[in-house]
């Protein structure tokens, strides 16, 4: 098994490696493939099994966006084709049509979903998010320069309990199209979700998944949910 990290040593902000480190010990048999800003990407000439990216400042986004926009038809076709993808933090950003920045100047996207970011340096918005996929809950934390408009009522991931969706009015929180998953909350999300971890490691072609530090893990997401349906201060 080939997972694909993009663009470690710039897409590591708010402890979202803690992902990667955390397959690493769920699957240890896997290789992990780091690809570098001036690499041209595994996935163009190979085929891993898993491509994942995390949150990086917005001045890297941009050089990514460049870096990825040759492959934009190459990363459509793996999504239709079911590949295993998760982004997380600002990445989704990179296959919506745009970003609108403080001066409403445009940074052009990937387009590969119809959605746009409106990014305000000077508002971050954080919340928690507490919400749902496939029956299961998620939870996870959210810090954003960015809010996302447009209409991903068809295609969420989470449907949200308690937070915010891809901005301040929605429930709906990111894109799930195939085996794609993008969201913008950020840090150790496979970490705090053991469950969503296991389900992914079953789309890898894992029978009977078993995450790491299982029991440890479990505890830790079932007494945070409790936190966050009791807790008081949701959003700031």
């Amino acid at each position: 098994m080939q997972i694909e990290v993009l663009y470690p040593e710039q897409c590591n902000l708010f402890g979202d490696s803690g992902n990667i480190r955390y397959l690493k010990k769920c699957l240890p048999d896997a290789e992990f493939i780091n690809t570098s800003l001036n690499d041209t990407p595994f996935f163009v000439t190979g085929d891993p099994d898993m491509i994942y990216m995390g949150a990086c400042t917005e001045s890297n986004q941009e050089k990514i966006i460049s870096r990825l926009m040759p492959y934009k038809e190459k990363l459509k076709e793996a999504i239709d084709n079911g590949k295993v993808m998760l982004f997380t933090g600002n990445a989704p950003e990179i296959f919506y049509k745009y970003i609108e920045k403080d001066d409403k100047s445009k940074v052009e996207c990937l387009g590969i979903f119809d959605l746009y970011a409106k990014q305000r340096i000077f508002e971050r918005f954080n919340t928690l998010v507490l919400g749902s996929f496939d029956g299961k809950e998620v939870v996870g934390f959210k810090t954003q320069f960015t809010q996302i408009y447009g209409d991903n009522s068809g295609n969420y991931f989470v449907k949200v309990e308690r937070g915010a969706g891809i901005n301040r009015e929605s429930k709906l929180e990111g894109v799930h199209v195939n085996n794609f998953f993008a969201t913008s909350m950020v840090g150790p999300l496979l970490v705090m979700n053991p469950y969503f971890t296991e389900y992914l490691m079953g789309k890898l072609g894992v029978s009977d998944p078993k995450c790491a530090f299982r029991e440890q893990s479990v505890k830790a997401y079932k007494d945070r949910i409790t936190d966050f349906r009791t807790c008081r201060c949701v959003t700031e």
